[in-house]
Order: C-alpha cells, then structure tokens, then sequence
C-alpha cells in the first residue's frame, strides 16, 4: 500500500500506459499472446468455410440468419470498442473516474452483446440447429461460441480491473493493465467484423 500511494503522487507522464516500473517492456508476450489468438480464430474460419455446406437434412444459413439481429449485434460491439477507446483518452488526460466511466460502460455493451448471442443460440437451436445436427452446425457454433467465450473473458477482466483499482486513482501500475485490456477488446471487435462478414454476410448472400 505504501508502494502504491507513492507511485499515485508521482507525476505521471504523458503515456503512463507505456510508462513501465522497471523499464523493460511488457507488451512484447501480450503481442505473441494476440499472434496465437490469431492462429486460432484462423484455424476456425478455415474450418467453417471448409464445412458450412455441409448441412445434410437441418436448416442452413440463408433460413437461420437474421441480418437484423446480427447488425444490432455488431453495433453493439462496435461501439463498445469507441467507449474503451474514450477510456484510453482520458487516461490520457489524468481523468480517472471518466476512465472507468467509459470502461463500465464497455462492460455493459460487452454483456449486452453476450446476451443477444446466447438468444441468437437459442433461437438456432430451436429451429432444428444443435451442436451435432451438422458440419455446418458445429463448426458455426464452434467459431461464434469461441468469439463469445472471448468477449466473457474481456468482460471480465476488465470488470476485474474496474473493482480492485476503484479507489486508486490512475498510477503506472495499473495504466498498463487498462491499456493492455482495451487492446485486447479491439482484438475481439475485429474478430467479430471478420465474422459478420464471412459467417453472416456471406451465409445470407450464398
């Protein structure tokens, strides 16, 4: 405690995101961490797009998809992309409540998201399109459920963040940690434009 009221009284520099204790430079696994994720969601378009006509006798894209709800979604994510964008600003600025204001609200777009993709699945489901009903079928649900499962754990870290540095005040400790967590979230974001596009774009279009 001591070690960080001292850090919170230090002046902070322009970019306390970058600013690090010891000087050494702690995005370089961040990065190779993103380079697998990318690996991986490759992996599964490559599948999907291998195996998305593969329907037999359960319903296909063109009768699922519902480019409305998809479009809210996207929306959504989007635009909880800007609000942690908004968060980096104003760290930036030294403004640690609209900092976590803005984060919040990522947190909130983010479960909204969530919570459109686990009615979309249900709708799916009850119209004939479980797991095992066919390639297709697993390996839409395989893609758009690990990009969800991605968005959960954005969600909660960054809900982690928002509680354990609550009254801290913005220092070179957990600058990095915030900045680190929105790169994270813009990756999820561009994900899911690939997704809208290949999966739904294309699956309505043909």
């Amino acid at each position: 405690m001591a070690e960080q009221h001292t850090i919170q009284n230090q002046t902070l520099p322009p970019n306390p995101e970058k600013a690090t204790l010891e000087g050494r430079n702690k995005y370089l696994g961040f990065w190779f961490f993103l380079g697998g994720e990318t690996v991986l969601f490759a992996s599964l378009f490559g599948t999907y797009l291998g195996l998305r006509g593969g329907t037999l006798d359960g319903p296909g894209p063109a009768e699922l998809f519902h480019l409305n709800l998809v479009f809210i979604m996207t929306m959504i994510l989007l635009t909880s992309s800007l609000t942690s964008v908004f968060a980096i600003i104003n760290m930036k600025r030294g403004n640690y409540k609209k900092l976590l204001m803005w984060m919040w609200l990522t947190v909130l777009l983010g479960l909204g998201f969530l919570g459109f993709e686990i009615y979309e699945f249900y709708e799916y489901y009850h119209q004939g399109l479980g797991f095992s009903t066919s390639a297709f079928a697993s390996s839409f649900y395989t893609l758009v459920g690990t990009h969800g499962a991605h968005v959960a754990f954005g969600i909660c870290w960054i809900s982690t963040l928002l509680i354990r540095y609550r009254k801290t005040g913005l220092t070179l400790t957990n600058a990095p940690k915030f900045y680190t967590a929105v790169l994270y979230w813009h990756f999820i974001d561009v994900v899911w434009v690939f997704i809208f596009t290949v999966v739904y774009l294309l699956g309505i279009g043909g």
